[in-house]
C-alpha cells in the first residue's frame, strides 16, 4: 500500500468503483495526523465502530516520542480482533467480511478492527435431521458461529480449526476441522491437496466442493462425502478420526470419508436404548430394500414369473391390470415419474401452496386415475409405498431414486434375470469405491473385526466405548477410527 493516505482513499475508492456501500470516514487525531476508517455498510456495526475506534482515535493524546502506528495499535484500539495488512487484496478480504480498516497517513500498513455486525440467520434446528432426544440446535451460515458450536461441544486442546480460502473470485473462506490425535495425516494431507486444486471462480455452498473431493474416476450413484447440517453430529465424527470442513454462508458440513453404513446411522440410534436402536436401524436397512426394489420385482413377477404369486393376489392384480390403457412396466414409469413431479413441486412451492399440490396428487391423480382406468390400483400402491419407504433414508434419496427407475425397466424387459444383473453391477461398483483411501462399504467390504457392533446392531455404551474398528487408509498403513 501507499503511504499517503489521500492517494490510498482515492486508489481504493477507483478499485471499489466507487461502490454505494465502501464507506471513508476522514478524521483528524489530536496531533493533526489525517486518519480514515474504511468499510462497508450494512457489514459492520456502527456503534461498535464509534466506542472501539473512532471515538479513541479522536479524543487521546498521543505522546511525542512514539511512533504513531504503534501506539495506536497497542494503545489506542481496543478491540481484541485486530489483524495488520499490508496488501489491497488482504484490505478487500478483511472488511468484506464484516471488519473496518483504519490507516494513517504516513504509513503503508493498515490495522483492520474486527466490528461485524452484518445480520444472519439465528441458530436453529435444521429442518433436513430431526431428532427426539439430541440437540436441537444446527449450523447457520456465518463460519464463526459454526466453529464456536463445535469448540463448545469438544474442550479440547488436540482439536484444530484450519483455514483456507476456495474460489478465485469468491475468496470464500472454509474452515477444517479435526482432532489432532485421531485424524490420519495421509488423508489430511490428500483433504488439503483437493481443496488447493479447486478452480472455482465462486463457492457459494458446500455442494461446490464435493465433485473436487471426490476421486476423479468415481462415476457411481453413491456419494462417498458426508454432509450434516448438525453440531452434535459433526462432534461425533471427528471424534472417530474424520475431518469435517465448514464452509463460510452454508450450513451444511462436509465430513471425510464417510462410509456407506453411516446413511443408516443417526444421533437418534446413541440417544436411545439399544434395542430399540438396533430395531430402528433394522428397519432403515429394509426400508431401502423396498424402496430400491419394490417397483421393479412388481414389474419382473407380474410380466415373467406369475408362478410366485398366490392365486388370489393373481386374479386381483389382473383383473385390475386389465383395464388399464398402457403395458405394466410404461404405467409403473409413468406413475413414477408423476410422483417425482409432485414432490418436486411441493418442495419448491411456498408452503401456502404446497397443501395444494398435495390434495392434487391425492385425489386428482391418485382416486380420479385408479378410477378412471388410466392406472391400477395395485400399481399406485407399489409404487407410493417404495416412496414412502425412501424418506426413511433421506440421505440416500437420490441414489434410490435413479435406481429405482433402472430395476423398473430391468424387471421389466428381463424379469428377475435383469434385476440380479443389475443389482451385480451396482453392488460391485459401490465396492469399489473408496473415500479417500477407506473403503466405501467397510467394515461390511472387506469384512472387519466387530462388524456386528455398531452397523445393522447398535451394541451398548460399554462394548462401543472399547471397540475400535480397523480400515485402511490410502497408503495401506491402519487407522484406528474410534466407535
Amino acid at each position: 500500500m501507499l503511504k499517503n493516505l489521500r492517494e490510498n482513499i482515492n486508489f481504493l475508492k477507483s478499485m471499489m468503483d466507487y461502490s454505494v456501500d465502501f464507506t471513508v470516514r476522514e478524521l483528524v487525531l489530536r496531533d493533526g495526523t489525517s486518519a480514515a476508517i474504511f468499510s462497508i455498510d450494512g457489514m459492520v456495526d456502527k456503534t461498535e465502530v464509534t466506542l472501539s475506534i473512532s471515538t479513541p482515535l479522536i479524543t487521546a493524546r498521543i505522546p511525542d516520542d512514539v511512533d504513531l502506528y504503534e501506539f495506536i495499535r497497542d494503545g489506542i484500539v481496543s478491540n481484541c480482533e485486530l489483524v495488520e495488512v499490508s496488501t489491497y487484496q488482504e484490505f478487500v478480504n478483511y472488511i468484506s467480511s464484516g471488519f473496518a480498516a483504519v490507516g494513517i497517513d504516513g504509513y503503508e500498513n493498515m490495522l483492520v478492527i474486527g466490528v461485524q455486525g452484518f445480520p444472519y440467520r439465528g441458530v436453529s434446528e435444521p429442518a433436513s435431521e430431526m431428532v427426539f432426544r439430541g440437540s436441537r440446535e444446527g449450523f447457520s451460515e456465518p463460519i464463526k458461529i459454526n466453529i464456536t458450536m463445535v469448540r463448545r461441544r469438544i474442550k479440547n486442546p488436540d482439536l484444530v480449526f484450519k483455514s483456507m480460502e476456495v474460489g478465485d473470485l469468491s475468496k470464500t473462506p472454509i474452515c477444517l476441522c479435526y482432532i489432532k490425535s485421531a485424524v490420519s495425516s495421509k488423508i489430511l494431507k490428500e483433504l488439503e491437496k483437493r481443496l488447493k486444486a479447486v478452480d472455482l471462480d465462486t463457492v457459494l455452498a458446500s455442494g461446490y466442493l464435493v465433485s473436487y473431493l471426490t476421486d476423479r474416476n468415481s462415476r457411481s450413484l453413491f456419494s462417498t462425502i458426508g454432509v450434516t447440517e448438525r453440531p452434535d453430529t459433526l462432534c461425533g465424527k471427528i471424534t472417530e478420526g474424520r475431518i469435517g470442513i465448514l464452509v463460510d454462508g452454508t450450513p451444511a458440513a462436509i465430513i471425510v470419508p464417510h462410509l456407506f453404513i453411516e446413511n443408516f446411522q443417526s444421533f437418534d440410534d446413541y440417544s436411545n436404548r439399544p434395542y430399540f436402536a438396533s430395531f430402528i436401524r433394522i428397519l432403515k436397512y429394509i426400508s431401502f430394500l423396498l424402496a430400491l426394489y419394490m417397483p421393479g420385482l412388481f414389474v419382473a413377477i407380474t410380466n415373467f414369473h406369475l408362478e410366485y404369486l398366490p392365486t388370489p393376489l393373481l386374479n386381483h392384480i389382473n383383473d385390475a391390470l386389465r383395464i388399464t390403457p398402457f403395458p405394466l412396466m410404461v404405467e409403473v414409469l409413468i406413475v413414477a415419474f408423476m410422483y417425482e413431479v409432485m414432490r418436486e413441486a411441493g418442495l419448491r412451492l411456498p408452503k401456502t401452496l404446497s397443501h395444494a399440490v398435495s390434495i392434487v396428487g391425492a385425489l386428482v391423480i391418485g382416486e380420479t386415475g385408479v378410477s378412471a382406468g388410466l392406472i391400477s390400483a395395485p400399481t399406485l400402491i407399489f409404487v407410493a409405498f417404495s416412496a414412502i419407504c425412501s424418506y426413511v433414508i433421506p440421505e440416500l434419496y437420490g441414489t434410490v431414486t435413479i435406481l429405482k427407475f433402472g430395476y423398473i425397466v430391468a424387471g421389466g424387459m428381463f424379469g428377475l434375470i435383469g434385476i440380479v444383473l443389475l443389482s451385480l453391477v451396482s453392488a460391485v461398483g459401490a465396492c469399489s469405491l473408496n473415500s479417500f483411501g477407506v473403503p466405501y462399504f467397510s467394515p461390511i467390504a472387506p469384512v472387519s473385526k466387530g462388524i456386528m457392533s455398531d452397523n445393522f446392531i447398535r451394541s451398548d455404551w460399554h462394548k462401543l466405548s472399547k471397540h475400535k474398528i480397523k480400515v485402511q487408509n490410502m497408503t495401506g498403513a491402519e487407522t484406528d477410527f474410534e466407535k
